[in-house]
């Protein structure tokens, strides 16, 4: 299948980028960022954040593990980059899906995991991406070091 990549994204932190590729089929958010965006249907690029913690990382493994998915080590992970895309084709403020936790979140299809990262400085709710003036974030050093 070939796609054009959409001219818009959605920021997800990591590891929740990398679980919309690997079986996520709902990406969660706070009523304000998805009041705002509620009606949005289409294609979207997916950009995985600059940023994430250890303790975000720790806290989506280990659901990841309790559904079957295993997530690859920090460092493995792309962040501030464009890693593929997906279909919102609805919202919703109940779910039977595992990986909702509400408030509200947009229902995913069709995702299309990319070869190749593209960098790109992200921004909240769904915006209109540009080529970031760098390369994709180099691993921090407890990223490198994560040994759990």
């Amino acid at each position: 299948m070939t796609t054009t990549l959409p001219r818009v994204a959605l920021a997800v932190r990591q590891p929740w980028a990398y679980a919309i590729f690997h079986g996520k089929d709902v990406e969660n958010r706070s009523w304000k960022h998805w009041k705002k965006d509620w009606r949005f249907r289409g294609r979207v690029a997916i950009l995985a954040s600059k940023g994430m913690t250890q303790d975000e990382y720790a806290d989506g493994r280990d659901f990841m593990a309790d559904l079957g998915v295993t997530c690859p080590p920090p460092a493995d992970l792309v962040r501030g980059a464009i890693i593929g895309h997906v279909n919102i084709v609805d919202n919703v403020s109940k779910s039977d899906s595992p990986w909702f936790v509400g408030p509200g979140a947009f229902v995913l299809a069709d995702p299309v995991l990319l070869n190749d990262p593209i960098p790109v400085d992200g921004q909240l709710d769904i915006f209109e991406w540009k080529l970031a003036d760098r390369s994709v974030c180099e691993p921090l050093k407890w990223m490198r070091a994560w040994t759990a």
